[in-house]
């Protein structure tokens, strides 16, 4: 299988590029800069592509232009910016910078919408095409945060897979929005989970518990997929 993540090189993207994937797999991290840290699974051929998702339209063309060559069977939508005083009690909406809303939907919104289009052809030619979108708990309906712009992309995130799915259905695209609140990123997947958890008293979800989440969404057969994952923090007061 060849699965590609978009923004692959740090927090999540870097423990889903350490944690999916068995022998004969090929992974291919994409990110502004490779990562020099990087240990995947025994067996897995770790590929990276350098593209930057804040130009979304050049990025897509690259990123489409090399997966026709060799094929594309699962596309991993990891990126994500939020306002500068967001999940703070400071956070105002009034004082966001137009100019980082503007960046904001951008990279959550319009970047996804465009590299889908362009790497849909090839995912359809995959006997089991999947496409993985990482929401937020902010994307639910009365999630109880303010964020308005991030909220709004993480919504539209949502708004993407139902939308996919209705349309390419008979394809057999299957299209998964995980639905993630608050992360330990601090502790990677090589810290042994049981330390990991204990970061944030439970209010913070071990970057181990996502990839266990997402490895078991795409090693399903071709005859089902997972349609939405809500994974809170055990202790998460909104949940």
């Amino acid at each position: 299988m060849k699965t590609m993540v978009i923004g692959a090189s740090k927090g999540l993207g870097k423990a889903l590029m350490e944690g999916l994937g068995d022998s004969g797999d090929t992974l291919i991290g994409v990110s502004r800069s490779r990562p020099t840290n990087l240990t995947p699974r025994p067996g897995v051929d770790l590929q990276w592509l350098e593209a930057d998702l804040g130009n979304p339209r050049q990025a897509a063309d690259l990123l489409a232009h090399c997966a026709s060559e060799s094929g594309l069977d699962t596309l991993v939508y990891n990126l994500g910016i939020w306002e500068d005083q967001a999940f703070d009690d400071a956070y105002e909406f009034l004082d966001d910078r137009d100019e980082q809303l503007q960046r904001i939907v951008d990279c959550n919104v319009s970047a996804p919408i465009l590299l889908i289009k362009h790497l849909l052809p090839v995912l359809l030619r995959s006997e089991r095409p999947r496409i993985l979108l990482t929401g937020s708990t902010s994307g639910l309906p009365q999630s109880g945060r303010p964020e308005v712009t991030f909220g709004a992309s993480k919504f539209a995130l949502r708004g993407m897979a139902d939308a996919l799915r209705e349309g390419y259905r008979d394809r057999r695209l299957g299209v998964t929005c995980l639905n993630l609140g608050y992360l330990n990123t601090e502790d990677a997947l090589d810290t042994p989970r049981e330390l990991a958890e204990q970061r944030g008293d439970g209010e913070l979800i071990p970057v181990h518990d996502v990839v266990q989440v997402v490895r078991m969404a795409l090693g399903l057969s071709a005859a089902s997929f997972v349609k939405e994952i809500t994974l809170p923090a055990i202790l998460d007061p909104r949940f």
